[in-house]
């Protein structure tokens, strides 16, 4: 036996081999093609990665899983190289990627199905976004152009919105969690913004992927605040765009869908405020006319009225007057009383030796009678 050889049990060799391998790679990203895939107990995942001459077999969770996979689709995989005591040699997992556009989009196909049986993307689900909002949650790059592009557009179109930033990375590993623990941190506010606003500015497949794994998506459609994804890209819709309350094509257009142009708004105000100069200019000439018919008619009808009473109050008095004593008096005839007062009608009322007054229209005479006449009837 050389004086270098090395003789361990079997126990004590994984032991060291696993204390060497910790050192020398404490974890490494081995990128390869997905081969036999299977999930044990619906919690243990077991793969193989391969290429035209090596397979490297691993072993984790489904919490790890970005979403659902298959074979053939080419993985970039971050983990733990270890030697089991009893099942051999296998990476332990700590993140999955798939890598490659035609993976990621395949990646994202997968998942994409699985949510949408959920139910979601459903716009049964959609919200409808404060408009203007008072306040507003941010989340992207602190250092993006998609940061700029949307505070230069809030404030060019409106202004006066407070806007609260969480600064993440939009793409890499980190991404994913960091997104889905700024949408958390907002929701746990005590006094929460009126809508969220996850946004990035283009790029490959690769760049974007953090915005259609399982665990953002997710968080964009449990958010209790509305939402309101942007990606600058055009030819791929992410899946948190489609699980977000809003989707806007670019940082800058998603700013012109939370706010109106003021100078806009000054406009239509400058010319509603016109058309009411107007309508009410209307209004009051509508309504001096309409006065001054009113006026015309009640000056008739008043004078109607007068006339009327005129010619009333005229037979009444020419009726009063064909009544009156003293106009009967004027005509030559008399009003006869005896002593008490009492108007005489009739010669049964005196006897011979009553004093009488007579009335006539300028004086009173009074006279004794000396003889009553009866004329026979």
């Amino acid at each position: 036996m050389s004086d270098t050889e090395l003789s361990l049990g079997v126990s004590d060799f994984v032991a060291l081999l696993n204390q060497t391998l910790e050192f020398a790679y404490p974890n490494v990203t081995i990128t390869g093609e997905l081969a036999n895939f299977r999930v044990s107990k619906n919690r243990w995942v077991y793969f193989d990665l391969k290429d035209e001459i090596s397979t490297v077999r691993f072993f984790g969770t489904i919490y790890q899983l970005p979403g659902p996979l298959e074979d053939g689709m080419l993985l970039a995989v971050k983990g733990v190289p270890r030697l089991h005591q009893q099942y051999g040699f296998s990476v332990n997992v700590l993140q999955i990627r798939p890598t490659g556009e035609g993976s990621i989009k395949k990646a994202a196909a997968l998942l994409e199905k699985k949510l949408e049986a959920e139910g979601l993307f459903d716009n049964s689900r959609k919200r409808s976004l404060p408009y203007p909002p008072h306040s507003v949650g941010l989340i992207t790059s602190a250092e993006s152009a998609a940061y700029r592009d949307f505070i230069k557009i809030m404030q060019a179109r409106w202004g006066g919105v407070d806007i609260t930033l969480i600064d993440v990375q939009v793409q890499g590993e980190a991404a994913p969690q960091q997104l889905v623990a700024a949408v958390e941190q907002f929701n746990q506010m005590p006094n929460p913004p009126d809508v969220l606003v996850m946004t990035r500015g283009g790029g490959s497949a690769d760049d974007l992927q953090a915005f259609s794994t399982e665990q953002v998506t997710r968080a964009v459609s449990a958010s209790r605040i509305p939402t309101l994804v942007a990606i600058g890209h055009e030819i791929d819709t992410s899946l948190a765009e489609r699980a977000a309350d809003k989707r806007a094509s670019t940082p800058s257009n998603a700013a012109e869908l939370l706010v109106p142009d003021r100078r806009a708004v000054l406009d239509g105000l400058h010319a509603y405020r016109m058309q009411m100069e107007r309508d009410i200019s209307q209004a009051f000439g509508a309504i001096r006319t309409a006065n001054a018919q009113t006026i015309k008619f009640a000056g008739k009808h008043v004078e109607h009225v007068i006339n009327t009473a005129v010619e009333k109050w005229s037979l009444q008095r020419q009726l009063l007057m064909a009544f009156d004593p003293q106009a009967a008096l004027r005509r030559g005839y008399a009003l006869v009383r005896n002593a008490q007062g009492v108007l005489l009608r009739s010669g049964h009322q005196v006897t011979e030796g009553d004093k009488l007054d007579i009335a006539l229209a300028d004086s009173h005479v009074t006279a004794i009678i000396k003889e009553v006449t009866i004329e026979k009837e």
